[in-house]
């Protein structure tokens, strides 16, 4: 599969440009969904959801609709992945799981500031579940910031996929990638208009790019060519694997703009 999406939908100034008048906030996801066939919850991102708030997402969208979740900053960004295992565990029992076969990647965004580090990488990758099951074993050993089980729940012992978004050069060390490639992680293709390293190798058996802006970070959209480009570049990604693309270039409604219109080029939708 193609999953071509945005990173989010709750945007004010979507409203009444993406989002026609008379769309309530409440309807907003389904009425991305009606148009794309994924998007990235970057809500986890900031703080912990509630269970429920994942069966109503799961609710309002099509049957073969992907939600990507990106994992908290809590782990990443303070924590820089060492001492793993609570936050994570904590994070999968916050109610990710009740997403069902709805659940696509998740997505493990590093600050610039990180270098790469062999040993704390390798300790992070091999703490990943690969399952639904293997996740709700580790989401039940969460501290007691969690009240119940209730976002342990899972319907079938589906696949779990994960994607690793560096910011540092350093982590286009083979060491790295050979890591990442032994875990099955995906090495996420960032276009960030040049603030942040580009790598392109793929090291899982899928794809996954984030489209931050082609010559402004967040802001600037992509033109016709630009799109031409990424489209070429999907295809042959494609031939490996599924692919997933988020446009994160929110702060002009470019976003689902551009996502259509790559959707478009590829025929989906």
């Amino acid at each position: 599969m193609i999953r071509i999406g945005t990173s989010g939908w709750v945007y004010p100034p979507w409203r009444g440009t993406f989002y026609p008048k008379g769309v309530t906030q409440k309807r907003e996801l389904a009425y991305l969904a009606g148009r794309l066939n994924s998007v990235e919850i970057n809500g986890t991102f900031y703080g912990r959801q509630r269970p429920a708030s994942f069966v109503a997402w799961a609710e309002q969208v099509p049957a073969d609709f992907v939600f990507a979740t990106k994992a908290p900053r809590f782990i990443t960004h303070m924590k820089r992945l060492k001492d793993a295992e609570t936050p994570v565990a904590n994070f999968l029992a916050s109610g990710v799981l009740r997403l069902g076969a709805k659940l696509g990647p998740i997505l493990w965004q590093l600050p610039g500031t990180l270098q790469f580090d062999a040993e704390v990488l390798a300790e992070f990758l091999a703490l990943l579940p690969h399952g639904a099951k293997a996740a709700a074993e580790l989401g039940a050993r969460h501290d007691d910031r969690i009240e119940d089980d209730e976002g342990l729940r899972i319907d079938e012992d589906r696949p779990l996929r994960h994607a690793l978004e560096p910011r540092h050069p350093s982590f286009q060390e083979e060491k790295c990638l050979r890591l990442l490639r032994d875990h099955n992680v995906a090495l996420v293709v960032a276009d960030t208009a040049k603030k942040w390293p580009y790598f392109e190798e793929l090291t899982a058996d899928f794809a996954y790019a984030r489209l931050h802006g082609d010559e402004e970070l967040y802001v600037s959209g992509y033109t016709d060519e630009a799109l031409d480009r990424w489209a070429k570049k999907v295809r042959e990604w494609h031939r490996r694997g599924d692919v997933h693309v988020y446009f994160d270039n929110d702060a002009k409604v470019r976003a689902p703009v551009d996502a259509i219109g790559l959707s478009t080029r590829l025929g989906i939708g």
